[in-house]
């Protein structure tokens, strides 16, 4: 399949890794058919960041345990949920926040919660760089069945409707919750934008 039918000349893997059937093949048996075939192989070293070893599944723990700073420091940038905004029931907008609903279905989902974000708005009229806060979640106080990335943008006003969003988690800051009240809810979203503020103030 490399040789015959990519025509491949060179092949760059990572040093543990595997392939075929329950990952029987090594790169030792790689290096092998690259001879055999006529291809170059290069093993490279995997990386690693303050002894630990850097790789899509140490990313991947990382954002499910609500480190995204970590994250960030594996990937070398913030990691990012990109996406149009949809349609939401305007929940947001009815108690102050407006935000901005995007689908997170087929992505790794991060740990459910309330994040200090950063938003670069793709699309639209109002493309720019913003700060905010962002639930990613279920909604309990609402009932939500789908999870997904809700966010408010500070000082913004306007419509994002079918705009492409790209939002960049900074650093986790609570567990999504239910509240007694609305009027409780409210009190702690101002909390989580003041927190969010200044955190996004220092980054």
């Amino acid at each position: 399949m490399l040789a015959k039918g990519l025509g491949v000349r060179h092949v760059v893997v990572g040093a543990d890794f595997h392939f075929g059937a329950k990952r029987s093949g090594t790169t030792e048996l790689l290096c092998e058919f690259g001879k055999a075939l006529g291809f170059g192989v290069t093993i490279a070293d995997l990386i690693t960041e303050a002894d630990n070893e850097v790789s899509s599944t140490a990313i991947r723990e990382a954002l499910t345990n609500g480190q995204p700073r970590a994250a960030a420091t594996m990937l070398g940038h913030l990691h990012r949920i990109e996406g149009p905004v949809i349609r939401g029931d305007q929940r947001g907008r009815d108690l102050g926040f407006p935000t901005a609903n995007m689908s997170i279905s087929g992505l790794h989902q991060p740990k459910f919660g309330v994040y200090a974000v950063l938003i670069d708005v793709l699309t639209g009229p109002h493309k720019g760089s913003y700060q905010g806060a962002a639930s990613v979640g279920m909604r309990p106080q609402f009932n939500g069945q789908v999870p997904n990335l809700e966010t408010y943008l500070f000082d913004f006003k306007g419509d994002l409707y079918g705009e492409t969003l790209s939002v960049a988690l900074v650093e986790y800051l609570r567990p999504e919750a239910r509240f007694a009240s609305l009027d409780a809810l409210i009190a702690q979203m101002d909390q989580d934008c003041a927190k969010a503020r200044e955190i996004l103030a220092s980054t």
